[in-house]
């Protein structure tokens, strides 16, 4: 029943799903700001950085169905895939990391420039 679902090369399904539920997280991120849902508000930072995380994985499995049918797609998508996978790892260290006191050090970064 499922095997035809998970050859991203050649079904575009995946990556449609991997979307649509990004995007329900994203509305149930909307939703639970709203004052009604008080009591769940601690969820509403899940459901928006799953809804990211959704997103990117499923952008990503487009992009593989593009690398073998649509490869000038494919060069075209590939630097933002990059910088959503950049945001992404900024995104999840700003929220583990800040203001625990184990930041790790990143003044390397400055001697490369």
């Amino acid at each position: 029943m499922l095997e035809g679902l998970f050859d991203i090369k050649n079904d575009r399904r995946l990556s449609m799903y991997l979307y649509r539920v990004g995007f329900g997280m994203w509305l149930m991120y909307l939703v639970l700001g709203a004052p009604a849902l008080h009591p769940y508000l601690h969820y509403r930072q899940d459901c928006g950085l799953l809804s990211f995380v959704l997103m990117i994985f499923g952008f990503t499995a487009s992009m593989v169905y593009d690398y073998f049918h649509h490869h000038d797609q494919y060069e075209m998508k590939k630097k933002w895939l990059f910088i959503s996978y950049v945001v992404l790892a900024g995104i999840i260290y700003f929220l583990e990391f800040k203001g625990k006191g184990n930041i790790i050090d990143l003044h390397w970064i400055l001697g490369l420039l």
